[in-house]
């Protein structure tokens, strides 16, 4: 999440930096290593099947023999060994996810419409039949994910969702994790992790034809593996280490600024946070209020090296700019607490999903309570692409349906057309029909 120099340069306002990031690298950059280790691993698998997966899964998840699958009373029960607290948690988040996507659902509606007299053209929109969702549980369990994911692809009507989740150390998946891919109504959990679960059911090695589509967050490994796979797959999207920024000026509360700041930053010591704002007086006070609340989180170490590498803080002389500014980094998660946050609205373009006034924090939609996805595009991807939603996996298919009556203008003109681009076997499908007009 940076800014772009031709973008600055074109900008009318003026502004400064009162942080700058001290790592100046790309912020998805792609090791040659991973992406050695990860095509190997693929060929492997490609080439030997479960044999590979299960390989790879005793070298990088302490497998240790038996079934990688998940019964189904494992899962129905994994909400039993939860306490009571986390799982009525789970139990609302997964409520709010579906009822988000219940919605925007309601608004994707097959249409048909006679463009000219006996020219019908029309949409459906018709579910993948296969997706195969990762649920992370690494140094993070992401409990929410499934929501994102298995649940969203539940309520825009896809028959089979299948998961993968890492095993603990103690073997075993974690429960909340599964507990929540259960609500989300997930229909088989496999205990594997990394490279060789995205392989897996790409590639169709647990019991079910190949999935469709791979849906997900990871590491750089499980990253790269979902680049080197799509084209086998559809994929939701290539994200990186997890964004916010926020857009704040006078009346914003620096406690606050910080600790949603460093919320994000708590993902990973590579996560840049960034603060965008019209006054100087608010920047240099979170700037003090980020070092004063670090020592106080037991993930400092996670989050202090985040921020001191990748964290930023810039004010622009007018809320014009700040908004250009804003665009500009298009940052995965977006705060925006002013005194007009309306405004702010209608202008900005570019985001993953944009949280408006002090009492919307990013971990609401982090945890699933928000009810959005949190499956969003990082590294300036929000200029062009939107977050997981129930309309990802759905496909609008097109068709038309055509009248005789409707046949002369559209083969005389489709005639024109192909003559003059020497395809004749184009021409002829419309003036044998043509000819056939009674």
């Amino acid at each position: 999440m940076r800014f772009s120099p031709p973008v600055l340069q074109s900008l009318d306002g003026s502004f400064r930096h009162l942080k700058t990031p001290l790592v100046d690298a790309p912020p998805a950059q792609r090791d040659p290593a991973v992406i050695e280790t990860v095509s190997a691993m693929l060929l492997d698998i490609e080439r030997r099947g479960m044999d590979a997966v299960l390989d790879a899964a005793r070298r990088l998840d302490r497998y240790e023999g038996g079934d990688v699958e998940l019964t189904a009373e494992q899962i129905a029960t994994s909400g039993d060994r939860l306490p009571a607290d986390l799982r009525a948690a789970i139990d609302l988040g997964g409520e709010r996810t579906r009822a988000f996507a219940q919605e925007q659902r309601s608004h994707l509606q097959d249409f048909e419409t006679e463009l000219v007299p006996g020219l019908v053209t029309g949409v459906k929109y018709v579910p993948v039949s296969r997706v195969g969702a990762y649920l992370p549980a690494g140094r993070f369990p992401l409990t929410a994910s499934a929501f994102m994911t298995v649940g969203v692809a539940k309520q825009a009507g896809v028959p089979t969702v299948i998961a993968c989740t890492p095993p603990q150390p103690n073997g075993g998946a974690n429960d909340a994790v599964v507990y929540a891919a259960h609500v989300s109504g997930v229909d088989r959990v496999f205990v594997l992790g990394g490279v060789q679960a995205l392989a897996a059911m790409a590639y169709g090695l647990l019991g079910e034809l190949p999935i469709d589509m791979l849906v997900g967050a990871g590491n750089a490994f499980v990253a790269e593996a979902k680049r080197q796979l799509f084209g086998t797959v559809a994929i939701d999207l290539l994200a990186g280490p997890s964004e916010v920024a926020v857009l704040a000026d006078e009346t914003a509360d620096p406690i606050l600024v910080a600790a949603d700041l460093l919320g994000q930053a708590e993902h990973g010591p590579n996560s840049p946070a960034a603060l965008v704002t019209t006054s100087e007086q608010l920047g240099r006070a979170v700037i003090a209020e980020v070092e004063r609340q670090l020592p106080t989180l037991s993930t400092e170490s996670i989050c202090g090296p985040a921020w001191r590498d990748y964290g930023s803080v810039t004010v622009a002389d007018d809320r014009e700019t700040a908004a250009a500014l804003m665009d500009d980094l298009a940052p995965e998660h977006l705060e925006v607490i002013t005194a007009d946050d309306a405004w702010y609205h209608e202008r900005l373009l570019n985001y993953g999903s944009i949280f408006l006034g002090a009492w919307s924090t990013v971990a609401y939609s982090d945890k699933g309570m928000a009810g959005t996805n949190h499956v969003l595009p990082t590294a300036g991807g929000a200029k062009h692409s939107a977050g997981l939603s129930v309309s990802r996996f759905l496909k609008p298919l097109t068709y038309q349906r055509i009248a005789e009556a409707a046949t002369p203008e559209l083969a005389d003109a489709v005639q024109v057309i192909s003559d003059s681009e020497g395809m004749a076997a184009h021409s002829a499908t419309a003036t044998l029909r043509t000819a056939r007009l009674s």
